[in-house]
């Protein structure tokens, strides 16, 4: 039976993939990289970052730096400026709080974290938030993951993990903890052949979970 549930937090509770890319995008055009999207998507998959091609271009690493940082800028303007809202989720987050204990598992930084989160409501709901450099291995590694399990005390078999990517469900398959893949327009091509289960929105996720 399932008692714990392990979200990640962009694409499944609220709408950033999207201006994440966007940053990125602008980043990289600005130090004269092109991206397309599919080279994006592959980047992101497999965990690596997307200043890759700058690497191979030549670029000095002083200039990539600069170049993420203005990302990041780039990225919290959005994060201020844009509808960052899933339809359904706080509902589904009351319905769910009622039989399970909660957490986030984001590769998100705590910096961009606390503005996505500003008076959302999301976090109230969960026991704890795992960012970026708060477990050894990020995404698509188990690390992420495992911890959350850590902190719930909790054993596999008594957990289920929320994701919109094929990053976070080589995370979930590497740790052995089952995933429900939510659709999200931006991810759509990725591969989610190994997801134990697959919901179009969030708000079908309680009906799912009692079928488990």
């Amino acid at each position: 039976m399932k008692k714990y549930i392990l979200f990640d937090n962009d694409g499944v509770l609220v709408e950033t993939e999207r201006w994440y890319y966007e940053a990125s995008i602008k980043a990289l055009h600005e130090l004269g990289v092109e991206l397309n999207f599919e080279e994006y998507m592959e980047a992101m998959t497999l965990g690596g970052g997307v200043w890759g091609k700058a690497h191979a271009q030549g670029i000095s690493q002083q200039s990539i730096d600069d170049a993420r940082n203005r990302r990041n800028v780039y990225y919290q303007e959005y994060l201020k400026s844009k509808d960052l809202l899933i339809e359904g989720v706080i509902d589904t987050l009351h319905t769910l709080s009622k039989d399970f204990k909660m957490g986030i598992v984001t590769t998100s930084r705590r910096v961009d974290f606390e503005i996505i989160h500003k008076n959302r409501g999301i976090v109230e709901f969960m026991d704890f938030v795992l960012c970026e450099g708060e477990y050894p291995r990020a995404k698509p590694h188990p690390d992420p993951y495992l911890k959350g399990l850590n902190l719930f005390d909790a054993s596999k078999d008594q957990a289920i993990i929320v994701e919109d990517s094929e990053r976070g469900l080589r995370s979930a398959v590497s740790a052995e903890i089952e995933c429900v893949i939510v659709a999200n327009e931006f991810t759509k091509t990725q591969d989610f052949s190994k997801a134990d289960y697959q919901i179009e929105k969030i708000s079908n996720l309680p009906s799912l979970l009692n079928t488990i």
